[in-house]
C-alpha cells in the first residue's frame, strides 16, 4: 500500500516537475522520496546478461518485490554509453530460465538518443504489465544511474539500484556464495590476459582480481570496463544455461569469450 501511495503522490507533482523553475532541486528530492524502502512493487528489470544486472534482480526479489518482466537493449553501437553488447544473445535464455517475459529491443546505441528508446520500452511495459518500478545493476556509473533515474521520474516509476556503491569484494563474494555461475566474457585491462576468457568467477578468481587491484589498479567489479561477464546460472533460474559452442577472440590487449550456441538444462 505504501508503494501505491507514492505512485499517486507522483501524479500530483508530475506537472510541477516539468514546469518548475526549481526542476533540478525537485529532481534530486524526488529520487529520495521515490526510492526509499518500497516493498511489493511490480518491477521491470534492465538485464544485459552480466553479473550485476542479474544479481540486482535477485536482490529485488529477496526484498519482496515482484519482477514481472526483463528488458534487454542490444546496441548497434558497441561503444554505447548506456548498454552492454557482450553476449546479449544469452538474455532470451535467461528470460526462459527465469520464466519471465522479455522485452528484447534493438537500440541505436547513440549517446542520448538511446535514452528515448529506453523510455519507449518502459512506457510499453507500464501499459502491458502495470510496472511501478525499474531496477538496474548500476554499482558506480553515475552516468547510467542518473539517466535511468531521470527517465523513471518522468514516467512516474520508482528507480532501484540495489547494488549501488556496494563494496566490490563483498559484492562479488556474495554472488559467488549465492551459487551463481559467472564466466568472464570480455577483458580489456593490463593483467587480464587470454586465460581469463571463459574463466569462472570463483573464490580463486576473486583473489586474483584483488591482487590485480593492488598492483594494476583494476576495479574488482570491472566498473572501469576492465571486464564483462556472462551469467549461466543463478538462484532465480529454474534451469541453467550450458554453452554448446564457444569461441575466443584475443587481440593482445583485449578479448572476448563468445557463446555462439547454448541450451537450457534442468538443474540437479
Amino acid at each position: 500500500m505504501y508503494s501505491i501511495s507514492r505512485h499517486r503522490i507522483w501524479s500530483v507533482f508530475n506537472s510541477f516537475y516539468h514546469n518548475s523553475f526549481y526542476h533540478n532541486s525537485f529532481y534530486y528530492f524526488s529520487l529520495f522520496i521515490f526510492t526509499d524502502r518500497a516493498v511489493e512493487v511490480k518491477i521491470a528489470a534492465l538485464v544485459s546478461g552480466g553479473k550485476d544486472s542479474v544479481f540486482a534482480v535477485q536482490k529485488m526479489i529477496e526484498a519482496g518485490n515482484e519482477v514481472v518482466c526483463l528488458i534487454c537493449f542490444v546496441p548497434d553501437n558497441k561503444e554505447s554509453y548506456m548498454f552492454h553488447s557482450v553476449n546479449t544473445g544469452l538474455v532470451p535464455l535467461i528470460s526462459e530460465a527465469c520464466a519471465l517475459p522479455l522485452y528484447y529491443r534493438q537500440t541505436s546505441g547513440v549517446k542520448e538518443e538511446e535514452l528515448n528508446e529506453m523510455e519507449t520500452a518502459l512506457s510499453d511495459a507500464i501499459f502491458e504489465y502495470g510496472i511501478e518500478g525499474v531496477c538496474s545493476g548500476a554499482i558506480e556509473s553515475a552516468y547510467q544511474k542518473s539517466r535511468v533515474d531521470k527517465i523513471c521520474l518522468s514516467l512516474g516509476l520508482q528507480s532501484f539500484s540495489p547494488l549501488w556503491k556496494a563494496d566490490p569484494v563483498s559484492l562479488l563474494s556474495e554472488m559467488i556464495e549465492s551459487g551463481m555461475e559467472i564466466r568472464f566474457a570480455a577483458v580489456a585491462a593490463d593483467g587480464l590476459d587470454e586465460s581469463w576468457l571463459g574463466r569462472v568467477l570463483d573464490r580463486n578468481a576473486l583473489n586474483d582480481l584483488i591482487r590485480l587491484h593492488e598492483t594494476k589498479y583494476i576495479h574488482i567489479a570491472g566498473e572501469g570496463g576492465e571486464f564483462e561477464t556472462a551469467v549461466l546460472d543463478a538462484p532465480l533460474f529454474k534451469q541453467k544455461i550450458v554453452p554448446v559452442k564457444t569461441a575466443i577472440r584475443y587481440f593482445g590487449n583485449r578479448g572476448f569469450y563468445d557463446i555462439l550456441e547454448s541450451r537450457l538444462v534442468t538443474k540437479e
